[in-house]
């Protein structure tokens, strides 16, 4: 079964699985990416709100977890994806 396999046989929203592809193919070798929303956002054509809500759809099937990234003066950064 290919990775994507198990992405489709979700009752996932296109949305939630073009956000799923766009970071599975982002990933490095461990299945780690850090993409910026703004980023995500320009490059799906999709708006902010979406690619937001994404990944908690994504996290609750299990295709990703996320780990929120701070800058050194405690300001929010872009997440680390860890795809599966």
């Amino acid at each position: 079964m290919g990775y994507f396999d198990s992405i489709y046989a979700t009752d996932l929203l296109h949305r939630d699985r073009a956000v799923y592809m766009y970071l599975k193919s982002r990933a490095n070798q461990e299945g780690v990416c850090w993409p910026f929303v703004r980023m995500i956002c320009a490059d799906l054509d999709l708006s902010r709100a979406t690619v937001q809500r994404a990944p908690r759809d994504l996290q609750r099937t299990g295709g990703i977890s996320l780990e929120p990234r701070r800058r050194e003066n405690g300001g929010c950064s872009s997440n680390f994806y860890h795809v599966r």
